[in-house]
């Protein structure tokens, strides 16, 4: 009398009368109810077609192991037995299926940069194959100009592919999880950030003069466009209209060497301190990466030629191992910063709009940009897709900095500085410092997040607050350079001093008199 379900003795026993076979009532109620079927047989079987069995109602024989304490031991201990042996197979299937997952990647990998090469490989060998039969005598080109012709034609297509664009090796899973590791540890240590205790005061800030100006660039064509600080070594990088970036030395007030190499104007330049590297990008539609070596000085180790107009920003990755650069022939590119190798192109090229700024999100997964037609993008850049798009800005948008909290964004344009929450994507302030003629060149958050830079006609130091607090005013700074244009500011480390570049060849140190020990040692120019 044994259910040929469970396999146990049934307490309500009822039997088919098509198969003969014994069952637990409540068990086969229930199959039947959802399949219409003999549980062991498969065939058609209703409620009608069960006959309960009359049983007597004794105690039930216990099975014979169960009669003693030692046979119900003996019982658990197979049970245990078998369960361990069963967990103990599960972890061995584990650990197999993730060696093969290792595997898989590793030769997906292997496999991309092979055919990669054998892509450039191929690419080159068309090249040298389509520049030989351009040198074929016109005697013979001309038995057979429809062959050299379409032959051209065909070399041209396949080099830069069927969709018009050139055959990047993308992003690999190795690299996303490496953002997504950095994303994770970066984000568990802003939630611990405190403000350090050795950051510069308002009361502070608000006494702020100009301590010293610095003349970096040449005379016939004054202008610095773009400027990065060191974050350890307090060194100040300067791109200027004379094609040049200088490196500056704070402290002591001496330049340390002169990048030159770019042909025209160098509007965005960015420190990489894990490689002492500067990554420049120009209007002569190239970036170049540079080298610094024992001496003190940079080469020039990399030309990237990818973008077809200017290159208007460049933004480095938290990780300093890949770097985005963005250009007004509206595409983005992603760079391996070691090899200095094109990773993906995101973008088609357009002649209506571009881009005119770009910035990473501290964390790293998030990429902001800002174009020529007042619109703010946001990027995902494991997918390389535009997963947001802020608009109210009036003009080009000039310049933008995340908070360091990872909340908000700054962006400016012509008609000023816009904040954003980008936890809820939308605007909650806007800060108007000049009349709708003067554009907002730069606009920058200091490392701690207390505190906002703003630059235009004059320099203006606002205290950041939340989203339904004010933004306070606290320090504005006029335009010493007798140009009118500002077009950068720059916190130094704990905002201790501000640097500024404007349409004149000088940098101009902003802090406290006596702060500063170049003080002394060098007098202010104007």
């Amino acid at each position: 009398m044994i259910c040929a379900i469970s396999g146990e003795v049934p307490d309500e026993p009822v039997v088919s009368k098509k198969s003969g076979l014994l069952f637990e009532r409540r068990l086969v109620e229930r199959y039947i109810e959802d399949h219409g079927k003999c549980p062991v047989t498969k065939e058609e079987l209703t409620m009608d077609d069960i006959v309960p069995v009359k049983t007597n109602k004794v105690v039930k024989p216990r099975p014979l192991q169960a009669a003693s304490i030692p046979g119900l031991l003996g019982i658990f201990q197979n049970e245990w037995d078998a369960l361990m042996l069963s967990s103990f197979a599960l972890e061995q299937q584990l650990h197999t299926a993730r060696q093969e997952l290792s595997h898989a990647l590793y030769q997906h990998d292997a496999a991309c940069r092979v055919i990669a090469r054998l892509k450039k490989e191929r690419d080159e060998a068309r090249a040298l194959l389509a520049q030989a039969e351009r040198q074929i005598p016109a005697s013979m080109a001309e038995a057979a100009p429809a062959a050299v012709v379409s032959n051209g034609k065909r070399v041209i297509e396949d080099e830069i592919g069927p969709d018009g664009k050139k055959i990047r090796p993308g992003i690999n899973p190795v690299m996303i999880e490496e953002l997504t590791e950095c994303n994770t540890m970066l984000s568990a240590q802003r939630k611990k950030r405190q403000v350090p205790p050795t950051l510069a005061p308002i009361d502070a800030i608000e006494r702020y003069t100009q301590i010293s100006s610095h003349p970096l660039h040449k005379t016939n064509k004054p202008g610095i466009l773009s400027m990065d600080i060191h974050p350890s070594k307090d060194i100040i990088a300067t791109g200027g209209i004379d094609t040049n970036a200088v490196l500056f030395d704070r402290p002591s007030g001496q330049i340390l060497c002169t990048l030159t190499g770019h042909s025209k104007k160098i509007t965005s330049l960015k420190f990489v301190p894990r490689d002492e590297l500067v990554v420049t990008g120009s209007a002569d539609k190239t970036v170049r990466i540079w080298q610094g070596n024992e001496d003190g000085n940079y080469n020039s180790i990399h030309t990237l030629k990818d973008h077809t107009a200017e290159v208007e920003a460049v933004t480095v990755h938290a990780t300093q191992r890949y770097f985005v650069t963005a250009s007004k022939d509206n595409t983005w590119c992603f760079y391996d910063i070691s090899t200095g190798s094109c990773l993906t192109q995101v973008g088609e090229a357009s002649g209506q709009e571009g881009y005119t700024s770009a910035s990473f999100h501290p964390d790293g997964l998030i990429l902001g940009t800002g174009t020529t037609e007042a619109v703010v993008k946001i990027w995902d850049v494991k997918t390389q897709t535009n997963v947001a798009k802020f608009e109210g800005h009036v003009g080009p948008v000039t310049a933008m900095s995340f908070s360091e909290n990872g909340y908000f964004l700054a962006t400016a344009a012509l008609d000023g500085v816009k904040l954003w929450d980008l936890r809820k994507l939308r605007n909650f302030r806007t800060i108007s410092p000049y009349d709708p003629d003067t554009p907002t060149n730069s606009v920058e958050f200091d490392f701690s997040g207390n505190y906002l830079a703003v630059a235009g006609s004059d320099t203006r130091v606002y205290q950041v607050a939340n989203v339904k607090l004010e933004w306070n005013l606290v320090k504005t700074s006029p335009d010493l350079s007798g140009t009118g244009k500002v077009t950068n500011v720059k916190f130094g480390a704990d905002a201790k001093y501000i640097a500024v570049g404007s349409m004149d060849r000088n940098l101009r140190i902003f802090g406290l008199p006596g702060d500063d020990q170049m003080d002394d040692a060098k007098p202010s120019e104007e």
